[in-house]
């Protein structure tokens, strides 16, 4: 797969207000990072100014959706299976990982685009071996932190110190003013175009969003939520796993580490308590939640509780669709991981309320 994949199409501007209230270590792995970013940041400029011109106009026209479906929870807990199996209603539309990787042209310059993806893009993705592509569903986080430069993201890109990112202070929307209304007018401006160019209801999944429930529920008041766990001992050695690569992959220099097991649990804690807390202000019918675990064993019948939640019609078209890919899915191997004694303590130990909630003990 493409190294720096997180930041690959951000434009010229913004990558510039990166590089300078962060630091790039120089030797040449991350100079090249940097060069690659260089580059396609100003294929990103050329090609916003033509899609500015040409549907600029239409786009500010369509009315910004009032009430898209955002998958939360946190990495690793089957967010991505649930965002494919949604995007296969003919009426809801994810954003691909095109559109997150070029949010600002990809009307315009997908064409162009093709033979470069298919150059550079691997058919999986590297922690997991889920097929990935072109126009596969993908996490919205991607688009927004492109679009404003501003994202969490941009602490494994550009990180500050050793320190697990999800612990820190961070102000997941920015605390300046100024930074929060950019954040919200472009998460807007995206869902907007999303809605001009597929003409459906978009479902979003970006477990950064776990985070950000009440002001999502603000900016969106017909918005629906799905929150999805999993049992902790497979999503913490997963997480490990998954940051391992991600910041092999991407980060600019040589100031962060790998998290330690003790600091994913605490995260994955940390998320649960503020989703356990901020759902409480979203209506009994717009928020569901349910276990990866079920979705797995019984595909169809979850996502028809969901839609039953949402008055949402479930209809025969969907639920071919859904067997249809789950059959694909078979000769899929999921990742095993071995947890000792001490790990699973460690676990349950921080986790014990939450594993408690969900009958994970």
């Amino acid at each position: 797969m493409l190294k720096n994949y997180l930041a690959a199409g951000i434009e010229f501007s913004r990558l510039v207000r990166l590089a300078r209230r962060n630091s790039i270590s120089f030797r040449p792995r991350y100079l090249l990072r940097f060069l690659f970013l260089l580059q396609s940041s100003f294929w990103s400029v050329f090609f916003s100014r033509i899609e500015k011109k040409r549907f600029g106009a239409k786009i500010a026209a369509t009315p910004i959706p009032q009430n898209p479906v955002f998958i939360i929870g946190h990495w690793r807990t089957g967010t991505t299976l649930l965002h494919q199996l949604l995007n296969l209603d003919p009426n809801l539309a994810a954003p691909t990982l095109f559109q997150v990787a070029e949010p600002d042209c990809f009307i315009c310059s997908y064409r162009y685009y093709i033979p470069v993806f298919k150059a550079l893009l691997s058919e999986n993705r590297p922690m997991d071996n889920v097929r990935i592509g072109m126009n596969e569903p993908q996490e919205d986080e991607y688009a927004i932190f492109r679009m404003t430069d501003h994202s969490p993201i941009e602490h494994l890109v550009f990180p500050k110190n050793s320190k697990y990112f999800l612990l820190d202070d961070l102000a997941f929307l920015p605390e300046q003013i100024s930074q929060r209304k950019e954040w919200e007018e472009k998460l807007c401006s995206f869902f907007q175009k999303l809605s001009f160019f597929h003409g459906k209801t978009i479902v979003s999944k970006n477990p950064f969003n776990s985070l950000r429930i009440k002001e999502l529920a603000a900016l969106f008041p017909g918005a629906r939520f799905i929150h999805i766990v999993r049992h902790p001992d497979e999503v913490v050695p997963s997480t490990l796993h998954m940051w391992k690569i991600v910041m092999s992959e991407n980060t600019l220099n040589q100031k962060g580490a790998v998290p330690s097991m003790s600091e994913v649990t605490e995260g994955l804690g940390k998320m649960l308590e503020t989703i356990k807390k901020d759902s409480c202000i979203i209506p009994e019918k717009n928020y569901h939640e349910l276990k990866f675990e079920a979705l797995e064993t019984d595909p169809v019948g979850e996502i028809q509780k969901i839609y039953a939640r949402f008055n949402i019609p479930f209809n025969e078209v969907l639920k071919q669709n859904i067997s249809s890919y789950m059959g694909k899915l078979k000769g899929y191997k999921k990742n095993k991981f071995q947890l000792d004694s001490e790990e699973k303590e460690l676990i349950r130990k921080t986790l014990k309320q939450h594993m408690e909630i969900f009958n994970y003990c």
